[in-house]
């Protein structure tokens, strides 16, 4: 699932892997995740665009697609069946866990993330480019039938946040900076509440990365971020965030320490702390 800098090149280079950046940043930013791309990538990397692989029909950033748009995307970026994918991006807050999470949803598990992003894989040599991506010819991938309890519905968040904090089957864990979970800092999309679900907990994705070196940390430094934030790791889990992105980093992270009883609310907080909710479906806490 994690991938060093060294291993990724031969993957790359020696094994036909493809490499994907799928770095995606925060609507309030003043980076352009696409620029950045066509001015230094990995040689042959492609683009995996988080805020175009999506069910556009939905007025929601980024709820998942079903398998045919899945599919046209993936083909058109040159995947084939079983190729190996190495993810990677530049957004500090692992964005490319989306596109792992989104991969693997869909029945693609020779998928791994670079440990560090670009600025491990220039580190240890590995070549890069600039320039429009040439994109190779229709790939072969297609996408299997989804595992429905991957994703958790509207409906299933606001049945899980009505119970007793007691009695509920799930533990729901928020990715989001501290300062938007307890509503101290705006959201980045206008008009959202601010603030957090009835009985979340928040474990910021930032907190598995080492700020210094942009590397994930050891499974022991993760297991204790999810401790600290009060996560009981022998319970099932659903993860939440703003848009779906950073929710999917948490994934990956208990991933990581060997938990995989994690669903992901797609619709996030985008969905949730939305303006025209119902906040009797819909509570939200300070």
């Amino acid at each position: 699932m994690l991938i060093n800098a060294k291993d990724a090149i031969r993957a790359i280079q020696d094994n036909h892997g493809l490499a994907m950046d799928a770095t995606f940043v925060l609507p309030t930013s003043d980076r352009d995740a696409k620029a950045e791309f066509i001015e230094s990538r990995i040689t042959g990397a492609v683009f995996f665009d988080i805020n175009a692989v999506a069910d556009h029909i939905l007025a929601l950033p980024h709820t998942m697609p079903d398998a045919e748009i899945f599919t046209q995307h993936m083909q058109a970026l040159g995947l084939n069946a079983d190729q190996m994918v190495v993810l990677y991006d530049q957004s500090g807050m692992l964005s490319s866990a989306r596109a792992w999470w989104m991969l693997r949803y869909f029945g693609h598990y020779n998928v791994a993330i670079l440990d560090g992003g670009l600025a491990a894989w220039i580190d240890v040599g590995g070549m890069t480019e600039s320039g429009d991506e040439t994109l190779a010819q229709k790939g072969t991938f297609q996408a299997k039938n989804p595992n429905p309890k991957a994703i958790t519905s509207l409906t299933e968040m606001s049945a899980l946040v009505a119970l007793p904090q007691s009695d509920r089957p799930k533990q729901i864990v928020d990715a989001r900076s501290a300062g938007r979970f307890s509503g101290t800092a705006p959201e980045p999309r206008p008009g959202l509440a601010s603030g957090h679900m009835p009985g979340a907990l928040n474990c910021p994705v930032s907190e598995l990365l080492d700020a210094d070196t942009g590397l994930v940390k050891s499974t022991d430094q993760i297991k204790a971020c999810f401790i600290d934030a009060g996560v009981d790791l022998d319970k099932p889990i659903v993860t939440s965030c703003g848009s779906g992105v950073t929710a999917c980093g948490l994934a990956f992270g208990l991933a990581l320490i060997g938990k995989t009883d994690v669903a992901i609310y797609d619709g996030s907080w985008s969905e949730w702390g939305a303006p025209d909710a119902d906040r009797n479906l819909c509570p939200i806490v300070t």
